[in-house]
């Protein structure tokens, strides 16, 4: 039983590691020589980006450098274990970066708590790619992120957007890439599971009333009675038939 066990994990982590060898070769996501930052929120799904990335730097046939970032807030009144972040990035040969950032709501803006907390953790993610000259970014959304944006943006902004797999910034200085992409959160928490990553000590209390919750409950509800829901929604996004709207795409001119 247990020789069955382990081959199973066995075989889950070859598809998962494979699932972003694929998303790196389909979208050119690392190329030779890079340095790549990763966004370590100390969620499970930037640690799984953080432990694979700098796995496969050490087999990798493109050699790159990966460091992490761990963006603190005195207002998001989450906490992680950074001792606990230190002894994982120790164990990986991943030089990790601490910092602090205090991020205010303007009362006037109507931007909710967590719109600017993320935007202003993200701002200071780009400092300090600058500053260790990184020229990747890397965050740990994966497949379920995309497709609650996807629909996020088709009830609440009237546009059909997602996460792409690679956003370039600043006229090509910096890129946002997303190796999780071909990956469900389900399977993050099994590889989770099987490598113990240890748990936030405090949880954000702003993070279970947001429109993004809402919208995975809707998509849970759905997959009770269409449960290939995720992977239809993922599809759609490389399958879009202009032809077949009853809007007309806007083309903008250079």
């Amino acid at each position: 039983m247990e020789r069955k066990k382990n081959k199973q994990v066995q075989l889950f982590c070859r598809d998962f590691y494979g699932k972003i060898g694929k998303a790196v070769h389909d979208f050119n996501l690392i190329r030779p020589d890079d340095n790549i930052l990763v966004g370590v929120s100390g969620g499970v799904d930037s640690l799984a980006l953080l432990v694979t990335l700098a796995e496969r730097a050490k087999s990798s046939k493109i050699p790159y450098k990966v460091y992490a970032a761990h963006i603190r807030s005195t207002v998001a009144e989450y906490e992680t274990d950074t001792s606990y972040l230190q002894h994982l990035c120790d164990s990986l040969g991943v030089e990790l970066i601490l910092d602090t950032i205090s991020a205010q709501v303007d009362p006037d803006s109507n931007k909710p708590m967590c719109f600017v907390c993320a935007w202003n953790r993200r701002k200071k993610l780009f400092q300090i790619a600058k500053r260790i000259n990184c020229t990747k970014l890397a965050l740990g959304h994966h497949r379920d992120d995309a497709i609650t944006t996807l629909l996020m943006g088709m009830f609440f902004n009237g546009n059909m957007s997602s996460m792409p797999a690679q956003l370039p910034m600043f006229d090509g200085e910096l890129t946002i890439i997303r190796p999780l992409i071909y990956i469900g959160k389900d399977e993050i928490t099994q590889f989770a599971t099987i490598r113990g990553f240890k748990e936030q000590v405090k949880r954000c209390k702003f993070e279970s009333s947001t429109n993004r919750n809402r919208v995975e409950e809707l998509i849970k509800q759905i997959e009770s009675y269409a449960p290939e829901v995720r992977d239809s929604l993922f599809a759609s996004m490389g399958n879009i038939k202009y032809d077949y709207l009853p809007v007309k795409m806007k083309v903008t001119e250079k």
